[in-house]
């Protein structure tokens, strides 16, 4: 008898043990199917619905689900630094973390941006700009890593100071952060159905103001990893030069 409760209480221990350690990949999955689940509710409860376990009568309270599909956006980015942190608390930073925490990031990212676009609600443009953006950043950062460089930290590929700043200083990157979420979520806000007409043009203004202060970083921190790239390609270049004269 009492072996059979260490042996249960020695697995509570270990499957403890292996959730604190995917907490981190936890927290930045869940991330994603936050994103997903408001994005469904934004879609699915329009008035010309014809989504799957959405009835009429339901969409006639579609207000409901807009309110709820704002208040996930702010969850799933509120949840954004918390990976991270669990991620330092335990000790179990690992390259599929940061990779897991990135994705997480580029997917809502991504997923807002062409889901107003569909619905009408911003230009095509703002979508393109993000992904040409963060297809460029992210392909010049995968050369860097090759090298031991990291997008922030001491081990940045920014050297100048100002490109740094811009790139990875906490003051940016939290205004960058709260800009985005602020236009994904005043945009749903504002676009809620049964939302009074001058209720609604007030929210626009503000989701205006964030959405364009948001596209804007987006470009302006991509600027600096653009500029600073050329080192990269010049070792690259002097690689196979040397392969080449080598055989």
């Amino acid at each position: 008898m009492s072996e059979n409760i260490v042996n249960e209480e020695s697995k509570i221990v270990k499957a403890m043990d292996i959730l604190k350690k995917s907490s981190a990949n936890i927290v930045s999955i869940f991330r994603i199917l936050l994103v997903f689940a408001a994005i469904y509710l934004v879609v699915a409860f329009r008035r010309d619905t014809d989504a799957f376990f959405v009835t009429k009568q339901m969409v006639t309270n579609s207000g409901i689900a807009y309110y709820i599909a704002f208040g996930l956006t702010g969850l799933a980015f509120a949840l954004d630094g918390l990976d991270g942190y669990l991620a330092r608390k335990f000790n179990i930073s690992s390259k599929l973390g940061a990779t897991l925490d990135i994705m997480a990031d580029r997917i809502a990212e991504y997923s807002y941006w062409i889901l107003f676009a569909v619905m009408g609600w911003l230009s095509i443009v703002f979508p393109l700009i993000a992904i040409v953006r963060g297809v460029v950043v992210d392909s010049i950062r995968s050369v860097a890593a090759s090298y031991g460089y990291t997008a922030f930290g001491e081990k940045s590929m920014q050297e100048d100071v100002v490109y740094r700043f811009i790139c990875c200083s906490k003051f940016v990157r939290i205004w960058y952060a709260v800009a985005k979420v602020g236009a994904f979520m005043l945009i749903i806000l504002y676009n809620v159905p049964t939302l009074d007409y001058y209720v609604a043009k007030f929210w626009y203004v503000f989701a205006a103001i964030f959405t364009e202060t948001a596209i804007l970083l987006c470009v302006l921190r991509g600027i600096p990893v653009v500029f600073e790239s050329k080192k990269l390609f010049v070792d690259v270049d002097k690689e196979i030069t040397e392969e080449v004269e080598n055989n």
